[in-house]
């Protein structure tokens, strides 16, 4: 591997200034946004009249109901711009209970062969007439649907990192069916929550394509570090998805613990508070971005890596991803190997998932211990005598 290009000491040292300013901002944003966000939360929690029951006590449609969850469904709803909402316990659950009982006999579902495990299991308990996948985030592939449609994706893919090309998939759906025609776009915007857009509110509303989309689904449990999910839709949407969506019939409901840890991180989100973490998150990805590329002379038969601007999912393409992984899990990062089935054979690959509470000192371990690792399977590779 070719020795990188040396720095001019002035330039080396003002780098090193800036990174170690920022890192001090950084943690001291972190801090204050953690304190904010657990102050809040326990105000909430204080704010319950006495003997307040804490467990919802049953499903939504009996006795698990309540004005709060029932007002903060709609405080999400307005945030995301959208007609009303329908609190599930798990994105897993929102994706399969709108997938199973939506799509009507004789429907078609077209997918994104990457979508979610959940949404994949939610179209094998529907009643739709064909299930067809097209090629990963192809806008051409959506021109086999010759008639009524729902397209399922995602907003931002989970393994790959990558972001879809809603817009144009949503010009295609228009050219073939017609603006008000059949054509409803089902979007999981999981991993965009609370990351993409302004303060947070996700691609959908980044390109301002949220009035085109049918149902929405955002969880709790990535960015938000709460737990449940959410089903942005319209009233009669929301009114057939509780009298037939088995995920949400069949299952205690949320209880208010929950339900406030919810509402403190929409809120943290609805007044900007979180637009800091937001801005750093960014800028962690464009660091560990950059350091990974000081690596882009190796062998990408050894190692690639595999990134989408503003994503902060990286994939570390490597024949040997558990063995890399476990290196870097010994060093303490959390990081972890993605074989097939879960990604397709081939495309094995280590997954990286920045945090807004990372810091660079941390990307710079990870980066010089993937290089350590590289190192040593050069030192390793055995050598053909002459």
């Amino acid at each position: 591997m070719p020795p990188s290009k040396p720095q001019s000491k002035s330039k080396s040292k003002s780098k090193t200034l800036h990174t170690s300013l920022h890192s001090a901002l950084h943690n001291r944003s972190t801090k204050l946004s953690l304190r904010q966000f657990r102050t809040r939360y326990t105000t909430h929690l204080s704010q319950a009249p006495p003997l307040y029951p804490f467990s919802s006590g049953g499903s939504r449609l009996l006795a698990g109901n309540s004005p709060y969850a029932e007002s903060l469904e709609s405080f999400i709803a307005n945030f995301h711009n959208a007609p009303t909402g329908l609190l599930f316990n798990s994105g897993y659950d929102a994706n399969v209970g709108v997938l199973s009982c939506i799509p009507q006999p004789g429907d078609l579902i077209l997918y994104d062969e990457y979508v979610h495990a959940s949404s994949r299991e939610g179209m094998r308990l529907s009643r739709a007439g064909k299930r067809v996948a097209f090629e990963h985030s192809s806008v051409v592939g959506l021109e086999e649907g010759e008639r009524n449609v729902f397209v399922v994706i995602e907003s931002l893919y989970s393994m790959d990192g990558d972001v879809a090309p809603i817009r144009e998939m949503v010009e295609v759906v228009d050219r073939l069916l017609g603006r008000n025609g059949n054509g409803y776009f089902v979007v999981d915007e999981a991993h965009a929550t609370g990351v993409f857009g302004a303060r947070g509110v996700g691609v959908v509303q980044e390109v301002g394509v949220e009035e085109r989309m049918f149902i929405r689904v955002h969880t709790f449990g990535k960015a938000l570090g709460a737990h449940g999910a959410i089903v942005l839709c319209d009233e009669v949407t929301k009114q057939y998805l509780i009298n037939y969506a088995r995920s949400l019939i069949y299952t205690t409901a949320l209880g208010f613990p929950f339900l406030a840890l919810i509402r403190t991180a929409y809120e943290m989100l609805a007044e900007g508070e979180t637009e800091e973490l937001q801005r750093n998150l960014q800028h962690l990805v464009q660091y560990l971005h950059t350091r990974l590329g000081e690596l882009a002379s190796w062998d990408p038969a050894l190692f690639e890596v595999d990134h989408f601007p503003r994503s902060p999912i990286f994939s570390l393409r490597s024949p040997l991803p558990r063995q890399l992984a476990t290196v870097c899990q010994r060093k303490g990062f959390l990081v972890h190997a993605i074989m097939s089935p879960t990604v397709p054979a081939g495309q094995e690959r280590v997954r990286i998932c920045l945090h807004a509470g990372n810091t660079v000192e941390e990307i710079d371990g990870l980066v010089e211990t993937i290089q350590g690792w590289l190192n040593n399977q050069a030192s390793d590779k055995p050598t053909a005598r002459l």
